[in-house]
């Protein structure tokens, strides 16, 4: 067999080491891989390159489109952007896969019968990191949904669950509040859904659905979720397994690969020898299976699966009278290789075909064109005093066709009629629609914020509002 070129990093903390444990396992069971090694993390973000990868392992990357990855630390404070979310980002790695399964009786855990698989968006929401700070006190993040990015991760979702032999998948949102971003997500699950009648499909909102996956995980199979809310209960359900350490992770696109274990660098117990290798292994499984070494695969996970049945343990999972034998890094890699060619007794035998590769994904739907009118524009601004007062000054620059609707603070109405006992913050919304529904134009915008500057009222930030084959593509404020 021809072998796979890979790009690969060591990363920090822990990371070379459970790397190296990795590489043992790979090596040992025949995997067939050609290892571009590249630097990424502190070493990196301490030489002044704010992403924390260098523009030469950016070429590694594009040349071998499969990266395995160990964790890395990113530094605190601001001007360092997170290299996971940069990566994800830049190579359209649009589709989070974390398998969350217990191993009971061998690890300890409330939830024997557990085997679920986490699928979740991995480019969008609010790890768009799109952040401003409207005024002294009003900090603002920008959550970004959108269709092409819900539909192939739906998509995903579903396909995985054919290709994997799943029964059911979840979708979860928070939809009865974030009813455009969080709405649009649960719609494009149903429409996609539609396309495969013989998967059982529900909805739940994310923070039931986030409160049974820590109560009672069985009764899911495969679980979608927009960015934020699955990078939280991914992390929920692979600890409610019995460890988080247990868990790999694989992030796909159309054309790249990376894999890595789910946890952090855990810096604190770094050089110690006592790190458990067995996210980044697993992680390496999904690899394998990805590039077509699907019987490397299958040797290596039960190999690991036998491992843990015969209770070489790890010091975050040993427990007295379940486990056998209390290993570190080293010696725990070592049952792994001499258990190679042998498969679990008790818990589930896994086998991957051989050759068979990543996941073919059909086409995006065709798009039709909506018809889109302005209606009005919202505009922020700081303000220290009181919402009537505010609406007095402004009334006084409003006349092209534009009318003062609505002053909102923090999401909630404040004028007109707003409740005195609302509390304010120093950064104001202040909506203007055309007036009896007319069609806005863009130089009546420029000309109200010309007219408000001259007026000491200088905006912080300005949205266009505008209608979609007659719907509203704008929320009304809490209370309006």
């Amino acid at each position: 067999m021809a072998k796979t070129p890979i790009t690969m990093a060591r990363g920090d903390g822990i990371g070379p080491e459970i790397m190296d444990s990795t590489l043992q396992v790979l090596e040992a069971a025949g995997a067939q891989l050609d290892i571009e090694e590249i630097e990424i993390g502190k070493a990196v973000y301490e030489r002044g390159i704010p992403s924390g990868i260098e523009d030469s392992s950016w070429d590694s990357l594009r040349r071998t489109k499969v990266f395995l990855k160990a964790p890395i630390t990113t530094p605190q404070g601001g001007g360092f952007k997170s290299l996971n979310v940069t990566v994800r980002k830049s190579l359209s790695l649009f589709a989070n896969v974390r398998p969350c399964i217990s191993y009971h009786p061998f690890v300890e855990t409330d939830h024997p019968g557990m085997d679920l698989v986490i699928i979740r968006e991995n480019e969008e929401d609010l790890y768009g990191g799109i952040e401003y700070r409207q005024s002294q006190d009003v900090m603002a993040s920008l959550k970004i949904i959108s269709r092409p990015g819900c539909e192939r991760i739906a998509r995903y979702a579903f396909e995985y669950a054919k290709a994997n032999g799943r029964k059911k998948v979840t979708c979860m949102t928070k939809d009865n509040i974030m009813k455009m971003s969080d709405g649009l997500f649960h719609k494009v699950f149903d429409e996609i859904g539609e396309e495969y009648p013989e998967l059982e499909q529900d909805h739940m909102i994310i923070d039931i659905g986030a409160a049974k996956v820590a109560s009672d995980p069985s009764r899911f199979d495969v679980i979608l979720l927009p960015n934020l809310y699955g990078d939280i209960v991914s992390d929920i359900a692979a600890e409610v397994t019995g460890s988080v350490g247990l868990g790999g992770s694989s992030n796909v696109g159309a054309d790249f690969g990376m894999f890595e274990a789910v946890h952090g660098s855990a810096p604190d117990i770094a050089g110690m020898g006592v790190a458990n290798p067995s996210g980044l292994i697993l992680g390496s499984v999904m690899m394998l299976v990805h590039i077509g070494q699907g019987d490397v695969a299958s040797k290596i996970h039960n190999a690991w699966l036998k491992t843990i049945e015969d209770g070489f343990h790890t010091g975050e999972i040993f427990r007295q009278g379940v486990s056998k034998h209390k290993v570190g890094s080293q010696d725990f890699t070592k049952a792994v290789i001499e258990r190679l060619g042998s498969v679990p007794e008790t818990l589930a035998v896994q086998k991957y075909a051989a050759g068979s590769g990543a996941m073919v994904m059909p086409p995006l739907k065709p798009v039709v064109q909506e018809k889109i009118e302005r209606v009005g524009v919202d505009l922020n601004l700081t303000w220290h005093g009181t919402a009537d007062e505010l609406a007095a000054k402004v009334q006084a620059c409003v006349n092209d066709n534009l009318a003062l609707q609505m002053i909102s603070n923090r999401g909630v109405k404040v004028w007109p009629n707003g409740q005195p006992d609302t509390f304010c913050a120093d950064n104001y919304r202040l909506r203007f629609m055309g007036v009896d529904g007319s069609t806005v134009k863009t130089s009546q915008v420029i000309a109200l914020m010309d007219r408000m500057n001259k007026a000491d009222m200088n905006f912080t930030k300005s949205v266009m509002l505008n209608m979609f084959d007659g719907k509203a593509g704008f929320t009304k404020a809490q209370g309006e």
